[in-house]
Parts: structure tokens; sequence; C-alpha cells
């Protein structure tokens, strides 16, 4: 099928008429892609259940060993009471870790910013849990001992050993949540949160001693120890491993170095790069990865930035190379324009679902605006589809922000998929749509560039305020939220 070339308004829509195109009637999918999303659904649940499972394992096991058989006061209730809301708290602190640990098997389950919502989302019941566990407990000792909560609290600060790095460990904890609120992040550089966000493993690692050493609670010989200490451990393994582990052995597998660096467009520029067994890294069009260039002054910071092209494997014309698409959006973006060809990179990854392992459907939309059109480029090289079956929407204000639009031409002109560049200026009056002024003004929307839009998967990478409205779009033609799939690479 011959690629269609469209300018940002149709000469008609596909109805022949104006206006919003009626859904089209369901196709029931075709069942290469089944399998792989009923195990997908499977392992989502499984993580659910796994996720419920373990704050009640940490309650369960502490009514096991006797833990509601002392509630014979209120001092003892408030006490007990507060111990259940701290075995909870942790318990979700410690899953916001592996939500965090960048496991392959939850990145391929629910991608990468899924999971860091998911760890956003825990911050604040974990914390609001604490901070109960440490009122409560005071509460509960000062009735015992005839003291005011204040009183008991500082007493236990004094007297009681490993309490204090308990104290360290919340106000380490309030740190955490706190700069993790979007009207507060937005006022420091992500450097900045992502050095407070370490504290999370210090505020984790002070907060162990008490828990073991008073008032024995995880006493030798009991469940609780044994769960404690397991999850414990498996949690920093893991965070060891994927964090560390994995992606310096990646860096050293792969000895990846900038080959060259190419003006795309105004502020736009191809990072090429060169390495050993980057045929081990194909199939990952799409899904990002986080690099490091280990240049003066740039070594310390991470660039989480997607493949626009896929690896060239072994045999194939050219040398083997991963390329990476960059806009200029501020200060460390801008110096990577000014890479030495021979500059060392450390990489890690790929992360996302932003992939073929999302796909439900046999046929494919992708609709991407200003350098989120990279990661499509290569998805298109790689993604299964039959000639006719793929849509491709590229939205800029104009020509020059179609990024990479020469490349995908030819892709969709050699796998037969359908192009629209949709240039020009939004429209004024409606900050909630996606296109062009003058589609807009003509009537048209999603379904009428992509009318089985109903019966496809499709990936959306842009802006986040546009790729909100294109997503709504998508909805409102017939799509379900299964289908769309769009994934920020942002922290």
């Amino acid at each position: 099928m011959s690629t269609q070339l469209r300018p940002a308004t149709p000469a008609q829509n596909h109805s022949g008429q104006s206006g919003r195109r009626t859904t089209p009637g369901r196709i029931s999918r075709a069942g290469r892609f089944d399998g792989q999303h009923r195990r997908r659904r499977l392992r989502a649940d499984a993580l659910t259940v796994i996720a419920w499972a373990s704050v009640a394992a940490a309650v369960a096991l502490w009514l096991a060993d006797g833990g509601a058989t002392v509630i014979n006061s209120a001092a003892s209730a408030f006490t007990a009471l507060g111990i259940v809301a701290g075995l909870a708290g942790m318990d979700l602190v410690l899953l916001m870790l592996l939500l965090a640990a960048r496991i392959p098997f939850i990145d391929r389950t629910i991608g990468h910013d899924r999971a860091l919502e998911f760890h956003r989302m825990l911050g604040k019941p974990s914390l609001y849990l604490l901070l109960a566990h440490g009122l409560l407990i005071a509460v509960g000792y000062g009735l015992a001992e005839g003291l005011d909560p204040i009183s008991e609290s500082v007493a236990l600060w004094v007297l009681v050993p490993d309490m204090w790095l308990a104290y360290i460990s919340m106000a380490l904890f309030i740190a955490v949540v706190v700069t993790s609120l979007v009207a507060v992040r937005r006022r420091f550089p992500y450097e900045f949160w992502y050095a407070v966000h370490l504290l999370t493993y210090a505020a984790v690692g002070t907060s162990l001693p008490h828990q073991f050493s008073v008032g024995g609670l995880f006493a030798e010989g009991t469940w609780q120890r044994w769960y404690w200490l397991a999850i414990c451990a498996a949690t920093g393994a893991a965070l060891l491993y994927f964090r560390i582990v994995r992606p310096v052995a990646a860096t050293f597998r792969h000895r990846l170095t900038v080959s060259r660096v190419s003006m795309v467009a105004p502020g736009v520029v191809n990072i090429e790069m060169a390495g050993l067994q980057l045929d081990r890294l194909a199939g990952n069009g799409g899904r990002f990865f986080i690099w490091r260039f280990l240049a003066p002054g740039l070594w310390w910071h991470p660039h989480p930035f997607s493949l626009s092209a896929e690896p060239l494997a072994p045999g194939s014309k050219g040398e083997p190379a991963l390329r990476i698409t960059v806009r200029n959006l501020g200060r460390g973006s801008a110096q990577l324009a000014r890479l030495r060809p021979g500059t060392k990179v450390a990489v890690e990854g790929p992360y996302g679902l932003f992939s073929t392992a999302a796909r439900t459907r046999e046929k494919v939309v992708m609709i991407g605006a200003g350098i989120g059109i990279t990661p499509l480029r290569a998805l298109l090289e790689t993604t299964p589809f039959a000639p006719g079956d793929a849509t491709v929407l590229l939205r800029g204000h104009s020509k020059q922000e179609l990024y990479l639009g020469t490349e995908i031409l030819e892709l969709c002109q050699k796998r037969g998929a359908r192009l629209f560049h949709l240039t020009g200026a939004r429209a004024p009056w409606d900050d909630h749509n996606w296109l062009p002024d003058d589609a807009v003004r003509n009537g048209y929307s999603i379904a009428s560039y992509a009318p089985d839009i109903a019966d496809s998967d499709v990936y959306i990478c842009g802006p986040a305020t546009w790729a909100g409205n294109v997503i709504s779009d998508a909805l409102m033609a017939g799509a379900d939220a299964e289908q769309i799939h769009h994934e920020r690479f942002d922290w």
C-alpha cells in the first residue's frame, strides 16, 4: 500500500462529511498478541495480590506471635495500634523501594512510569502510618507510665537504645515525601530531587535497628523476625543488583562511545554511539535508556532518552550503532550538542512498555509531537503490522518540527503505513484540542485520520498536556484504556 502523506487538514474526512466520526463496530482481534496481553494482565494481578498479601502478612504474623493477647488496657491498646501502623507503614516503604528498583518483571508488566506513579502514591500513606506509629506508641507508653506523649517521646529518645535512630528516620521520611510533592519538586532541579530521594535508603536503614532491639517485637525464633529479615534483605539485594550491578555490567559489556553528533534541526541533534554487542539491544524501539556521558560536568547527570533508530545488526550495511535524538530543552540537554567523538557513555536499561510488548491488537496508530516523534520512528521500524494496518500522525507547528520526518516517510513507504503531517498552530479558542486550527474548524478528529482506532493499539508520545488531549480524543473515538500506550520518561 502506498503511503498517504496528508497536510494538516484532509480534503475530506473518511465519511465524506465534516464532524466527529461515528465509531465503527468492534472487530474481534486476531490472536497474535492475545497471549502476551493475557500474560501481562495475569502478572499485573499477581503483583497486586503480592502487594496486598505483604501488608496482610506483616499484621498476621504479629497476631500469630501473640500480639493481640497483651491488649488488656487503654495503654496496651494504643501501643498495639501503634505497632500495627508501624508494620504496615514499613511494609509500604519496602514496596516503594521495590517499585523504584527497575525490576524487569515489574517493568515488563506495568511499565516504568506506572511503577513510579504507584511508588509516589504510596508515599503519603506510608508516612501517615509511620507518623501514627510514633504518636500511638508515645500515647500508649505514656499512659502506662503516667506521662504525656511529648514527655514520653523525650524519654524514649534519651533512655532507649537505638530509638534516636527512629527519630532521625522519621525526619528523613518527612523530607522525602515533602520533596516529592509536585508543587515542591518543580522548584528544584532534577539533581537536587534525586539526591534527596537517596535519603530514602538512609531513612530505611536508620529505622531498622529499633525494630529488632526494642520491645522484643522481633524476638529470636519468631516468624516475624525471619519475615522481616527476609524482605529487608530481598529489597536491598534487588536495589543493589538492578540499580547498580546491572547498569555497571551493561556499561562494561557494551563499552559505548560517542561516534558522531549531527544537526537534525535548530536545537535538535542526533547522537550516535558505537560499541560492542549492540545487537543485544535490538528490538527495543520505543523503550528508553538512561545515559550518562562521561565528560567533565556531565558524568553525574542522567538523561532518559529513547532510541530513535534500531541498532544495526552485524552483517547489515554500515557499522552497528545506537542513536538518540535530543532537543535543547535546558542546560543539560544543550551541553549534549557539544559532545566530542570518543566520549565514553554509561548506560542503564532499556526500560518502559512503550514497545511491541504492550501490543494488544493487530492494527496500530502512532501519534507524536515535537521530540516525541523520535521514539515512534524506532517503534515503526520493528513493531509488526500488515501493510495498511498502521497509521502515523506527526504533529508540529511547522514542518521543521516534524523531526526525522524524511526517515519516517521512507519507513512508511517501505512498510505500507499511512502517514499524516499535521502542522499549524493550535486553535486559540480550544485549549483541549491537539489538532491544528484548520482541522478543528473543519470538524476533524482523530477518527478522521485513523478510522480503525477503536480496534488499534495507540502509541502517543509528546508534551504532557498535548498527550492528555490526544488520549481523551482516542477514548472518545472508541479506544479502550488498555489500547492506549503513553509513557512518561520524566522523573
